[in-house]
């Protein structure tokens, strides 16, 4: 591995979906840190139930222990409470000790709402929003006995709003409040947790969802992903760029940072706002049908604000 700083050295991670793109870099990039490595893939399609290739993640450990690190492979399902329990005793086992956790792994079924069905909702929550879970729960004894450990989540910006992705969109958003809500539950413990919105060309911008930005922007005339305006030749980050930052998080340089949204998108790094009311009108005897109907009111608090999906030329 590389011979400059090591940053992790003595440190072990575990990082579920680290087959491919940006998992398999942040693996890659934990390993050069000094970092020993559980590397997980179930060896699936980007929609998920299209069988397992164990040779995914073996590949990913051959090139960390042929460049000199040390790495396990892991073929367990992160929906699976069972498996995210064994790839912790795994970690223990093989290396001794568990310092981070960062959750990656994930599947998309695009569908619109009238269309989705019941299992494409329920795998995408289990993958991405159970899958996170369970390895948080599964991870944080060890972390609190320690008193020490990091982790990372993976969230989008297609939870910002998404058409034709509300399955992505509600897994993806709720691994933010997941996020805040145990850097309150670890912070106590030393232990952090962080969430990042990584835009990268990945093997996940399969076309169907190619197709969902192109059908919000062009044909309904909104935003593809929240309020962005997204266009073909967009500058998006590489795996290797999106994976730093979710390394950096793991780092001491970060140790100062809990419970906050990061975004890496091409050249763009930043730090999201925490949710806040924009504006408040108050009533002493409280807002009914009426009161919420006065027009000052209205004017005040909504009155400049449009049904920006509905097409200008029927409103």
């Amino acid at each position: 591995m590389s011979q400059g700083k090591q940053r992790l050295e003595g440190k072990v991670a575990i990082v579920t979906g680290a087959g491919r793109g940006i998992g398999r870099a942040e693996a890659m990039l934990l390993a050069e840190q000094g970092a020993r490595v559980v590397v997980n893939d179930l060896g699936g399609g980007p929609t998920g139930g299209t069988g397992a290739d164990a040779s995914v993640a073996s590949s990913v450990v051959r090139e960390i222990r042929e460049a000199g690190g040390e790495a396990v492979a892991n073929g367990d399902s992160v929906a699976s409470w069972l498996g995210a329990k064994h790839m912790v005793e795994q970690a223990l086992d093989s290396f001794g000790r568990l310092d981070i956790v960062v959750n990656n792994a994930g599947i998309l079924r695009p569908k619109t709402i009238d269309q989705m069905s019941e299992e494409e909702w329920d795998d995408v929550i289990a993958t991405h929003l159970k899958g996170h879970f369970a390895m948080a729960r599964h991870a944080s004894p060890v972390l609190i006995k320690q008193k020490s450990g990091a982790i990372v989540n993976t969230s989008s910006h297609s939870g910002l709003g998404h058409y034709g992705m509300s399955n992505y969109a509600a897994a993806k958003e709720g691994i933010i409040g997941f996020t805040r809500s145990i850097a309150r539950d670890l912070g106590p413990h030393n232990i952090r947790c962080n969430a990042i919105r990584p835009g990268a060309n990945t093997r996940i911008a399969v076309p169907e969802v190619v197709e969902t930005i192109r059908k919000s922007q062009e044909d309904f005339g909104f935003p593809g992903i929240g309020n962005m305006w997204l266009v073909p030749r967009q500058t998006v980050a590489t795996s290797e760029q999106a994976s730093g930052l979710a390394v950096w998080l793991c780092t001491d340089a970060a140790k100062n940072i809990n419970g906050r949204t990061f975004v890496i998108h091409g050249e763009e790094f930043g730090l999201f706002a925490e949710p806040e009311i924009v504006r408040t009108a108050y009533r002493a005897e409280g807002w009914d049908l009426d009161a919420l109907d006065d027009s000052a009111a209205q004017s005040y608090l909504v009155g400049d604000l449009r049904n920006q999906f509905y097409p200008a030329h029927k409103q």
